[in-house]
Parts: C-alpha cells; sequence; structure tokens
C-alpha cells in the first residue's frame, strides 16, 4: 500500500459503464468528484485514477477505483482465485428440489455457453446459497465474461438482476447508498492486498 495512492469503493448503479468515456451511457466516472475525475483523465501525470475490473452495465454493487497498479493488478489477475459474492435475482422460480441440483451442478463446474468473444468453456467450482426461490448469493473464484449470467443459461435459468456484494471477504456496507463512495480504510486495502 502506498499512501500517495487512492483506493475508493463505491456501490455502483445500474445504467453506468466502467469505461471513461461512453457515447451511449453515463460512465461511473461522472459519479465521481471534479478532482477526482481530473485524475481520470491523467491530469496529473503518473497518477491515473481507474476502476478495478469491470461491472456489466445492468448490474450493481461493489466497485472499487485505485491509482495503485499492483492493487489493481493482484485483485485481477486470475492467478489470485480471488473470491466474489453477487446476490442474483432470477427470473424462473426454483423450488427446493431443483436447488440443491443447482449447488451440485455449480459445485462440479457448468459448460458455459459461447457468447460474442467468450467459446464455450467450463466454470470453476461455485458456491450457490438460495435466499428464496427467486434469490440467492453465488460465489466464484474467477471472473469469465459475463460469467454469472452464462452459469444460469447453462441451467436453463436467466438473471434478471444482479449486484456485486463482497469481494475476497471485503463486503459491501448496507449504510453505503447507490452512486456513492468512500475511501478504503488502511485495514480494508491491506484486506483485499492480502495473500490467501
Amino acid at each position: 500500500m502506498n499512501q500517495n495512492n487512492i483506493y475508493l469503493v463505491m456501490n455502483k448503479p445500474c445504467g453506468y459503464v466502467c469505461s471513461s468515456v461512453s457515447d451511449s451511457h453515463k460512465t461511473v466516472y461522472e459519479l465521481l468528484e471534479p478532482s477526482l475525475q481530473e485524475l481520470v483523465r491523467g491530469v496529473k501525470r503518473g497518477k491515473r485514477l481507474h476502476t478495478v475490473g469491470r461491472l456489466d452495465c445492468d448490474t450493481s454493487g461493489l466497485l472499487l477505483f485505485t491509482t495503485d497498479g499492483y492493487f489493481s493488478d493482484w485483485l485481477t489477475r486470475p492467478e489470485s482465485h480471488l473470491s466474489k459474492t453477487y446476490r442474483v435475482t432470477l427470473k424462473n422460480p426454483v423450488n427446493k428440489e431443483n436447488q440443491l441440483e443447482y449447488e451440485k451442478q455449480f459445485a462440479s463446474g457448468v459448460i458455459l455457453p459461447a457468447e460474442k468473444k467468450s467459446p464455450e468453456q467450463k466454470s470453476k467450482s461455485a458456491e450457490i446459497v438460495f435466499l428464496s426461490p427467486f434469490e440467492c448469493e453465488l460465489t466464484i473464484c474467477e471472473g469469465k465474461f459475463h460469467q454469472v449470467k452464462r452459469m444460469f443459461l447453462a441451467v436453463g435459468n436467466e438473471v434478471e438482476a444482479l449486484k456485486r456484494t463482497a469481494i475476497a471477504g471485503f463486503i459491501l456496507e448496507t449504510s453505503l447508498s447507490e452512486g456513492e463512495y468512500r475511501n478504503l480504510s488502511a485495514p480494508e486495502i491491506e484486506l483485499l492486498s492480502a495473500e490467501k
């Protein structure tokens, strides 16, 4: 952790893209105060604020920003195997019997259907916990293109709403409203930087 770097957590709303430029959608950077937006544009040489990975336009929840390239690289590289947890709202209800089937299939990995540039491939083991017939929490340790949506398509269901709630043991607090952000504390940065 470098004291001169910036580390932020945002509760990202739907309808925003994780890009600094967009013709068709608002960007998450528009939610930041002007002094931080200057860092996105690279006004101060060597300090560029960027998102740590991405969330789709229609996905909400935990999004990190930093000027620390090492921190960003650690959290996004596949070799880190960091867990990411999502709250998923499904199109079709899943009864108790089928919930057990989902758990088994996700634990052993499912074949993700091909989508755009991403070929058909098998997912790694994932943990699913049902909260109701329409809602569950899914924890994965990888980040393939549209992975959560493709996992549910693989078992014959569709995702209606998706929110990331945790990364590597760091949980998005409910007190942070959509569109709000704050600085990460030193212990939080340490937690996210620690090798498991």
